[in-house]
């Protein structure tokens, strides 16, 4: 069975949603939950907790189970975005050539649209080439916040 809960955040309303006490998604407030039922268990309680911590500037990583469902090459992309240090940054074209792709920006970039759990899998971090913020799923204000929260301790 998948489960979700909400919770409140400084970005906004956030679904967690686990199965058999894995995280599979984190969606943001304009997205559509599918195939869960509301519950909040233990595990989404412990999930919720440490994404407040983070969101004090007090957890720079989690320590619960994720598993994002996608293809071989997302997977790949998602894994090397775990890689980024708290408060760093790297760009497309960096990760791209991290995973052996060093013509596949575009394809790091739509990788990272399609991460199912966002700030744990830090897409967030990845920017442009020329520094600039490129797209976010939950707006580039979100990304914003998150890379602020990130370098000062202070969402705001």
């Amino acid at each position: 069975m998948r489960y979700y809960k909400e919770m409140e955040s400084p970005i906004g309303q956030l679904t967690l949603i686990e199965e058999e006490e894995t995280l599979k998604e984190i969606l943001f407030e304009n997205q559509n939950i599918q195939d869960a039922d509301r519950k909040s268990t233990s595990f989404l309680e412990m999930v919720e907790e440490q994404l407040k911590e983070y969101f004090e500037g007090k957890r720079r990583t989690f320590s619960f189970s994720i598993s994002p469902q996608g293809t071989e090459f997302q997977r790949k992309v998602w894994k090397a975005l775990e890689g980024i240090p708290y408060g760093e940054v790297k760009t497309y074209g960096q990760i791209a050539s991290e995973i052996g792709s060093p013509k596949g920006s575009r394809a790091v970039g739509m990788a990272n649209h399609n991460n199912p759990i966002p700030i744990v899998i830090p897409c967030h971090r990845v920017i442009g080439k020329n520094g600039s913020l490129t797209g976010y799923a939950g707006g580039l204000e979100k990304k914003t916040a998150l890379l602020t929260l990130e370098r000062s301790g202070d969402i705001n």
